[in-house]
């Protein structure tokens, strides 16, 4: 069995590599790629016991229909041009959501660019939100 397998290898080596990457990018995101993530549970304890704001970064109108109570709304498509309206957020933590959680990883990556200290991402977004039986609101913050 030992020479079937030295010669498989030898003749499909670059599947092998292949693996080998896969494998390493897959450890590289459960590692590394979890930091930075709560999910519905912990946002929620972090928004009651240390007043952690939420952004929302969903449309206007995607918003409207349903958000986090007291979330802003800043939508990602003028995310950017924003960060310094949420300076007086910076020393406490900030959880950004989106639908799915994709969108809101883009928006907290510009955040610790610009120098927040404690940005999360809602991993499974609105929609992990709603799955865990959350309420949601459609008052505007005041």
């Amino acid at each position: 069995m030992a020479p079937q397998f030295l010669e498989f290898f030898g003749n499909h080596w670059y599947l092998f590599v292949a693996l080998g990457v896969i494998l390493g990018l897959l450890t590289y995101n459960i590692i590394v790629g979890e930091k930075g993530t709560v999910d519905p549970v912990a946002a929620t304890a972090l928004i009651n016991q240390r007043d952690a704001t939420v952004i929302d970064v969903r449309p206007a109108a995607d918003f409207a229909k349903g958000h986090i109570l007291n979330a802003v709304n800043i939508p990602m498509n003028g995310f950017k041009n924003q960060t310094a309206a949420l300076n007086k957020y910076k020393e406490r933590p900030v959880i950004i959501s989106c639908r799915s959680g994709a969108q809101s990883h883009a928006a907290c990556h510009l955040l610790r660019k610009a120098g927040f200290g404690e940005v999360y991402n809602l991993k499974g977004g609105i929609m992990a939100w709603e799955s865990a039986n959350l309420p949601l609101t459609t008052r505007r913050k005041r």
